[in-house]
C-alpha cells in the first residue's frame, strides 16, 4: 500500500516507465490502481523511430507486472516523507 499511496500523490505529475520489452514511454499520470497499473495521458514513446505504431496513441493503460522502472520528476518527491511512511509501514508489520 505504501507504493499505491505514493503514486496517488504523483497524479497529473509527468512520467517515465520503463515496459520489460525495453520500451520506454513518457506521458503523464492519470490514475493508478492497488496493483499499480498505471494509465497515462499525453503519452509519447522515447524512440517512436522504432515503435512507430506508438506516434497513434495518445492514451495508454499499462499493467503493473510489464513494468520494470518508473522514473519520476526529482522535484515532485518528498524524499523524507516516503522514508518516514517506509518507517511506519515496516514497525506496523
Amino acid at each position: 500500500m505504501l507504493f499505491y499511496s505514493f503514486f496517488k500523490t504523483l497524479v497529473g505529475h509527468e512520467i517515465i516507465v520503463e515496459l520489460k520489452n525495453d520500451i520506454c514511454v513518457t506521458g503523464r499520470l492519470h490514475s493508478v490502481d492497488q496493483f499499480l497499473n498505471i494509465k497515462l495521458i499525453e503519452v509519447c514513446v522515447s524512440d517512436p523511430e522504432k515503435y512507430p505504431y506508438m506516434n497513434y496513441i495518445s492514451e495508454s493503460f499499462i499493467r503493473g507486472s510489464v513494468v520494470r522502472y518508473v522514473q519520476l520528476p526529482v522535484n515532485s518527491v518528498d524524499s523524507q516523507l516516503l522514508q518516514d511512511a517506509a518507517r511506519k509501514e515496516i514497525t506496523i508489520r
